[in-house]
């Protein structure tokens, strides 16, 4: 299922995302030309993905009787959009990009559930 081949692609990339936050230091000016473009870069690939991740879970969830609801899957999308973003700019505390991180795990870890009820 496309679903889940998408969960497992952002699962790759947000431990790919939490590794990058663990070992960097937070960008010495936020607002260089040159690390905006890095972010741009590296991270619209990963962009897109979660697009089509949260259009694909959103017709799951309404169409289905399953554990997630629509508006977990809208936060989570937020969440991804987060931590996208708090990876490369160091920008939040540890405990909080940690709890981001697993509720999205969670959503995801639901979902896979859901899909092998139906």
């Amino acid at each position: 299922m496309l679903l889940l081949a998408y969960i497992e692609e952002l699962e790759q990339e947000l431990n790919e995302l939490k590794s990058y936050y663990l070992t960097h230091e937070k960008p010495e000016n936020k607002r260089d030309p040159e690390f905006f473009a890095f972010v741009k870069e590296q991270t619209a690939p990963v962009f897109k993905k979660v697009e089509n991740w949260y259009q694909e879970a959103l017709q799951f969830v309404k169409n289905r009787h399953v554990n997630v609801h629509p508006q977990q899957i809208e936060s989570t999308e937020e969440n991804i959009k987060l931590l996208l973003l708090h990876s490369y700019y160091v920008d939040v505390r540890r405990k909080r990009y940690m709890e981001l991180h697993q509720s999205v795990i969670y959503v995801f870890s639901l979902l896979r559930d859901d899909i092998k009820k139906n």
